[in-house]
């Protein structure tokens, strides 16, 4: 067992599991003769999830490789808790950030703009649009997850506008807010060629994640 987890990426087998195996295996409750098969398609289940983590790795890695080729890793990587890969998949679904006049423009090609909802005098919640790519939405959305711990100025942003007495925004919300921000970050530094600068991503103020929350 220790041999199998090794090779399919593990560090060690988890005792726990490994004795509820064993227990299970000579459990004399069942049907006995049914075992062999399946654990057979135990077998084919493994070999299949390995070959999705192999296609994984060798499509991440070349996502990287074109990103390299582009000479866009220093700049995408520059904005902290974006990872190459966060950034490769985002400008999968953009194509070249330039084609965008403005980064707005972006964010609402990813749909994620906001709208009021208007009708006559009625103004309803504000809303996104909804329209857009989905897959950019999504691509923007898992580089939140590492972009909001690791980015000090993401991390202030979310942790203000959950926090704050005037119009608090739930934590999906917030995310959302973080994931519009990312694009238009990320449209600045590849369409200007310079590294992203804390001080302009918060437009001078550098506020710590505590004063911003006060």
């Amino acid at each position: 067992m220790r041999r199998e987890i090794t090779r399919r990426g593990g560090q060690k087998p988890c005792l726990r599991i490994v004795r509820g195996l064993f227990a299970a295996l000579s459990d004399p409750a069942g049907v006995i003769a049914h075992r062999p098969g399946a654990l057979e398609r135990v077998a084919l289940l493994a070999e299949d999830w390995q070959l999705t983590r192999d296609r994984l790795a060798e499509t991440e890695r070349r996502m990287t490789a074109v990103l390299a080729e582009l000479g866009l890793t220093g700049l995408v990587t520059s904005m902290t808790g974006l990872s190459a890969i966060g950034g490769a998949a985002i400008l999968a679904e953009t194509g070249d950030p330039r084609r965008f006049a403005t980064a707005r423009a972006l964010v609402k090609h990813a749909g994620l703009a906001p709208r009021e909802k208007l009708s006559g005098a009625f103004t309803g919640r504000t809303r996104l649009t909804g329209q857009g790519r989905p897959g950019l939405r999504l691509a923007a959305w898992r580089a939140v997850w590492g972009a909001q711990r690791a980015n000090p100025v993401y991390g202030a942003r979310y942790q203000h506008l959950t926090s704050r007495e005037d119009n608090k925004l739930t934590p999906t919300q917030a995310q959302t807010v973080i994931a519009a921000a990312i694009l238009r970050h990320l449209h600045a530094v590849i369409t200007t060629g310079r590294a992203w600068d804390q001080a302009i991503a918060t437009h001078g103020t550098q506020h710590t994640p505590q004063a911003i929350a006060a």
